[in-house]
């Protein structure tokens, strides 16, 4: 904790919100695309760089959206050089989010040039009717291209975005979808369960009673992505996440001794990593969120309010909360559930300054009993069972 305090924060997350069109299931802060509008975001932006840089020495650096691949090739050069000069190039893992419609051997070139070392491609589905239902302006065709353009320009750990549970989509849809993604060769699959978020047209459509929710045959497609992709060499190690590669300690507790070492695939998204351990990550952009030292922040969820709010030479947060120790801890303990892992006692400990044996014993025990937690003397995680319902296991460790 107080070496934190010290500490330049290591993780920095980028809000691009402009995509060339909103999809059906979309519930993230996000726009279509406008000129004068992207111009004045990106200058937005680097003010907001310019304004933090002095406490970040990034490690992870994530572009997430939105679409950043839509900008353009000199908006990119602009924010890369403002980076180089701002000294903050040179992260160990840096990921850039893409849509397969808007990735160019150009484009990808300078990325790569200027240390961008991960990519991670939207591809959602790989079946046509399932691409337009969900609004998707890429098609199956794209996602080979664009896989094989980001090889061409040098990317060696390229994850894939696919979504399931899609209304319209068969099993035997979701398992041609599984293996041809998977043929792609990729470093990293991540595979997401369609939510209903209010305000996105599929929620309405669903309240509409144009389709229904099918929950056996979502749990039987999660049990498919699970063990498909381990039999092709992926190790699962958060619900929605698999990678490849050997394993590897989890940055976040091997300076906590042998005992409390995690394991985690070399191809693991640090970045993502890091917001599971409860550590600082700074968050620009519309709508962005950042938790630094304890104090969460968002972003205005507005383009134009941001770049005022920049334009007056000020960051343009909406709202700060200060977290307490406990409900600091709560959330760290929740967060890291998600991850196949679970939590090692001392490094939670240490990390917070709580012991999960004591604050959360009855939880624990619960979770046990139903079958969806394992406790031993050194751990705490969710079973199988537990991950595939972790929302509401880590809301018992809320306080």
């Amino acid at each position: 904790m107080l070496t934190e305090s010290i500490l330049p924060v290591s993780s920095l997350y980028l809000h691009v919100p402009f995509c060339a069109r909103k999809c059906e299931y979309c519930a993230f802060y996000s726009e279509a695309s406008d000129g004068e509008v992207i111009s004045r975001y990106v200058t937005s932006l680097l003010r907001e760089l310019e304004l933090v840089a002095h406490d970040v020495r990034p490690k992870t650096v994530f572009f997430g959206g939105g679409t950043p691949s839509l900008l353009s090739l000199d908006q990119w050069k602009s924010i890369l050089s403002t980076m180089e000069r701002l000294n903050l190039l040179g992260a160990a893992e840096w990921t850039i989010e893409s849509n397969p419609a808007t990735v160019s051997l150009d484009k990808a070139k300078l990325w790569r040039d200027h240390g961008v070392n991960r990519v991670s491609m939207g591809v959602q589905s790989l079946d046509e009717n399932l691409l337009d239902r969900l609004g998707r302006v890429h098609s199956r065709e794209m996602v080979f291209k664009s896989f094989d353009t980001l090889r061409k320009a040098g990317f060696d750990n390229v994850n894939v975005d696919l979504m399931f549970a899609i209304p319209g989509q068969t099993l035997d849809i979701w398992r041609a979808t599984l293996d041809e993604a998977i043929a792609l060769g990729s470093e990293h699959l991540s595979s997401y369960e369609v939510i209903y978020e209010d305000d996105t047209p599929l929620f309405h459509q669903l309240k509409a009673g144009e389709f229904s929710v099918d929950e056996d045959l979502a749990c039987d497609m999660f049990e498919e992505l699970v063990e498909r992709s381990a039999s092709r060499g992926f190790t699962q190690y958060e619900i929605a996440n698999f990678a490849q590669g050997p394993l590897v300690p989890d940055p976040s507790t091997e300076s906590f001794g042998p005992a409390s070492v995690v394991q985690i695939p070399a191809r693991a998204c640090r970045h993502n990593v890091n917001y599971w351990r409860g550590g600082s990550y700074y968050g620009l952009g519309p709508s962005a969120a950042g938790y630094v030292r304890g104090v969460r922040t968002k972003n205005w969820s507005n383009t134009s309010v941001y770049c005022d709010q920049l334009e007056k030479g000020r960051r343009a947060i909406d709202w700060t909360e200060e977290l307490t120790p406990l409900k600091r801890a709560g959330e760290t303990a929740a967060f890291g559930l998600r991850m196949n892992a679970g939590w090692a006692f001392d490094p939670f400990q240490q990390t917070t300054g709580y012991d999960l044996r004591l604050e959360w014993k009855t939880e624990m025990e619960q979770l046990v009993r139903q079958g969806q937690g394992h406790l031993d003397e050194q751990h705490f995680r969710l079973t199988p069972a537990g991950l595939r319902f972790a929302d509401a296991a880590a809301e018992m460790f809320l306080r």
